[in-house]
């Protein structure tokens, strides 16, 4: 997607040295990919702090790698 947008100068500049991108969008998109990834991570652990993850009754971690060593 083609966007327009008015950015400061000092912003670009950190946001280039930071993510070492090829260009101003090779940076841009690597900033934003990384602060979704921040804020998916803190939606997951807030879901999970209110609702936590239960196991199985008979849920083991040997029957898990019996599982994956089958595929």
């Amino acid at each position: 997607m083609k966007v327009t947008a008015i950015i400061p100068d000092e912003i670009i500049n950190d946001i280039q040295k930071f993510t070492k991108g090829k260009n101003i969008t090779d940076s841009l998109v690597k900033a934003l990919n990384d602060w979704l990834y921040v804020k998916r991570i803190e939606m997951l652990n807030k879901e999970l702090s209110t609702e936590p993850v239960n196991f199985k009754e008979g849920f083991t971690a040997e029957g898990v790698r019996k599982l994956n060593n089958k595929i």
